[in-house]
């Protein structure tokens, strides 16, 4: 009888061990409430094959950095793979249909054509920019939306993006990566 008692007794403590041990793996350990607050993403820009475009460039990085805080566009250091392509063309502008994704690529090109005819270079190149971060055409358009182009006319210099455009760019990036797609590789010319 005593032997019985004692094989209960063991068979209910390692019973209730069993039980304790498959409940610590079976819920998660406490954690901290998830941290909203993604870090911006970074995108790189390699302007090496841009020659005469680079203050132009410098400036429409400047207006994106300083319009929204969910991307952040850098230079990329020499020899090293960049996200965004740019380069100098004798043609009208183009670029490929973004939102680019870091470690993807898409290309800018800044055709001197717009220039010759009276387009403003920092307005080229951020609407260019604005291409790549996902921002399709509003043409035709006023000179207030960076990314009515060419339509807004040739006295345009206005080259930062508008309420609406910066909210746009500041939701294809919200939530860091997670709410990416990929490019879908369409080039968009800006040709009036």
């Amino acid at each position: 009888m005593l032997h019985s008692r004692w094989f209960k007794t063991a068979g209910a403590a390692a019973a209730l061990t069993l039980a304790t041990a498959t409940a610590a793996y079976a819920s998660p350990a406490h954690s901290p409430a998830p941290d909203h607050t993604a870090a911006a993403v970074t995108l790189r820009y390699d302007d090496s094959r841009a020659a005469g475009w680079e203050a132009a460039i410098a400036a429409g990085v400047a207006n994106w950095n300083a319009s929204v805080s969910n991307i952040r566009l850098v230079e990329a250091a020499p020899g090293t793979r960049a996200e965004i392509q740019i380069i100098a063309t004798s043609g009208w502008p183009q670029a490929t249909l973004g939102p680019v994704r870091p470690g993807g690529q898409v290309r800018v090109e800044l055709g001197s054509q717009a220039v010759a005819e009276g387009h403003d270079k920092t307005r080229i190149a951020a609407h260019e920019l604005g291409h790549s971060l996902g921002l399709p055409d509003t043409k035709p358009g006023p000179c207030s939306q960076l990314m009515s182009g060419s339509t807004g006319g040739t006295t345009c210099k206005n080259a930062t993006p508008n309420a609406t455009e910066r909210a746009r760019v500041q939701s294809l990036y919200a939530n860091g990566l997670a709410s990416l797609i990929p490019t879908d590789g369409r080039v968009l010319v800006d040709a009036p």
